[in-house]
């Protein structure tokens, strides 16, 4: 398992957990997502070949409307 802070809350994962198996856990539903991991962007191209570790940040971000 690997620790790591999903929006601000800590979560456990599976080890060899991607930052495309935590959208899709995450954001199911939602196509327009964006992830930043450590304060970086990871492009949705990457997504399936970015591991996620122990002690990252990620923030998974959705559009939202207003004005």
């Amino acid at each position: 398992m690997i620790t790591l802070s999903v929006n601000g809350a800590p979560a456990e994962l599976p080890d060899g957990t991607t930052v495309a198996d935590l959208v899709a856990q995450r954001a199911a539903g939602h196509d327009r997502v964006a992830v930043a991991r450590n304060g970086d962007v990871v492009p949705r191209s990457s997504w399936p070949a970015t591991p996620l570790t122990s002690g990252d940040t990620v923030e998974v971000l959705a559009p939202t409307a207003g004005g």
